[in-house]
């Protein structure tokens, strides 16, 4: 296995079976707890969804690091002689999938530094928007960047300043637009940073003295820690010997979490502003009921994602809910795809129909959303072949039909079936009897949550309407998640 790719998941891309949105990434902090190396792996472990590509883990002992990254899984990757090895009572840990920069060990994370006033090491979730053209400035400077990653750019931005590293990490974190969750830790601080939207999620919990921090609360479960809050836009805790302070590298702006987090990407025993996420995703099934309730003998949803919104779509309708597909839990990624024909059988491996239950049936479908059409189309003919009569297909989400630029893997829009076609011609192309997506409105309105009042309910609807929260550079077209 070597640096260059040929491993994994690396290649699928748009030719695959699936045209569904890649998982972002996962951060996972410790500060203060013995066995910060273990802890952090059963966090990662917690986090995989979010990316499976690669993971590392960098601890310190308050003098020097320990640290090791590999490409695929997390228990791919560490083994117990490995975490043995990486001594210290802090740490930070992060899972992978790129869609900016190389699908190669040097861009796994987290990336590690020396630098003049010693180590550095940081981890990320989200994407730079305006990172090629600080990287273009670092190197005219004579900055010698070792990846293609963006999440270097801060790592020099805080070696070239003559400032100590939380006065030097606010002024670079300053100069950064986008989506972006930061642990930063050097060998005697942990620094965490949210950007001034908090477009990307990060999540704060304790164990005793202990700080966690985490992309989702559901791995402060996993590891018995207790949540405390979110970590705010434009707020920078640091941690060291004196203890823990929150200080601002940039006041709250339009608070604008990504709204897919609530949709698809995040677990659903994971909590959100202030809302769980079963919760919420129950609630978009219920008002897609009231907004485009069609008469059916069972509702099913695709696994995993939707089947929260489908169970909320058939309490609302009193339509029985049904397990209609199931989901192979040991097809993992898909290691050689040589042919078309066998992309094509890696839908059958992923999911099946359940002929037994949508037979004779007429059957909704409840799905979390659309991106090019191909999945929704071979599912729609999986259960008809199955033998379901009528196939009405609901979406829990508005159309989506605009890029993300703040982290997450979306097709240029050219490519999204959403941007170019009509609800009506979408339904014809993918095969199905009718077909419904929850509003804008609706949806703001069943997530609810903490911030329910501010606009869009502290959501980034931007893949929805186009309302990007930050400026956006001619490059950022071609990025996608920069970590």
């Amino acid at each position: 296995m070597d640096e260059r790719g040929s491993y994994f998941n690396e290649g699928i891309g748009k030719d695959g079976p699936f045209d569904r949105l890649r998982e972002e990434c996962g951060v996972f902090g410790v500060f203060g707890y013995a066995d910060a190396a273990s802890l952090t792996y059963y966090g990662l472990h917690t986090l995989q969804h979010r990316g499976e590509e690669s993971s590392g883990i960098c601890t310190s002992d308050g003098r020097a690091f320990s640290y090791h990254r590999g490409m695929g899984l997390v228990k791919e990757v560490f083994d117990k002689d490995r975490l043995d090895s990486l001594i210290g009572d802090r740490a930070i840990g992060h899972v992978r999938y790129s869609t900016s920069g190389d699908s190669r060990l040097t861009n796994a994370q987290p990336l590690v530094f020396k630098t003049r006033d010693g180590d550095l090491s940081v981890a990320t979730n989200g994407n730079i928007v305006n990172a090629p053209a600080i990287r273009r400035e670092l190197e005219q400077k004579g900055s010698i960047f070792q990846t293609t990653s963006d999440t270097e750019v801060i790592a020099h931005l805080i070696a070239r300043s003559e400032a100590d590293v939380v006065t030097a990490a606010k002024e670079a974190l300053r100069q950064l637009v986008g989506g972006f969750a930061f642990l930063i830790m050097t060998n005697d601080r942990l620094l965490v940073a949210s950007d001034p939207h908090g477009l990307r999620p990060l999540a704060m919990g304790r164990i005793g003295d202990a700080y966690i921090f985490s992309s989702e609360s559901c791995a402060l479960d996993a590891v018995g820690a207790e949540f405390i809050r979110a970590i705010e836009p434009g707020e920078l805790l640091v941690f060291d010997e004196m203890g823990c302070r929150s200080e601002r590298f940039a006041p709250i702006e339009r608070r604008a979490l990504c709204a897919m987090e609530f949709i698809y990407f995040a677990r659903p025993d994971s909590q959100m502003h202030d809302m769980n996420l079963h919760t919420a995703r129950k609630r978009m099934g219920k008002q897609l009921a009231q907004e485009s309730y069609v008469e059916a003998d069972i509702v099913s949803g695709v696994p995993d994602s939707s089947i929260s919104a489908a169970i909320g779509y058939a309490e609302a309708t009193g339509i029985p809910y049904e397990m209609g597909m199931i989901k192979s839990k040991y097809s993992g990624r898909t290691f050689i795809q040589p042919s078309q024909e066998l992309r094509e059988q890696g839908v059958k491996m992923k999911l099946s129909a359940v002929r037994s239950v949508v037979e004779g049936k007429r059957v909704v479908l409840i799905d979390d959303s659309i991106v090019r059409g191909t999945t929704s189309r071979r599912i729609v003919k999986m259960l008809r072949d199955a033998g379901a009569t009528e196939v009405h297909l609901r979406i829990a989400s508005p159309p989506f039909k605009h890029p993300c630029f703040y982290g997450i893997d979306t097709p240029d829009s050219n490519d999204l079936i959403a941007s170019s076609h009509s609800v009506e011609e979408i339904c014809s192309l993918v095969g199905a009897d009718s077909l419904a997506f929850l509003s804008h409105e609706g949806t703001v309105e069943a997530i609810g949550g903490a911030f329910a009042k501010e606009k869009n309910g502290g959501l980034c609807m931007a893949c929805f309407d186009r309302d990007y929260p930050t400026e956006l550079a001619a490059e950022a077209k071609t990025l996608g998640c920069g970590c």
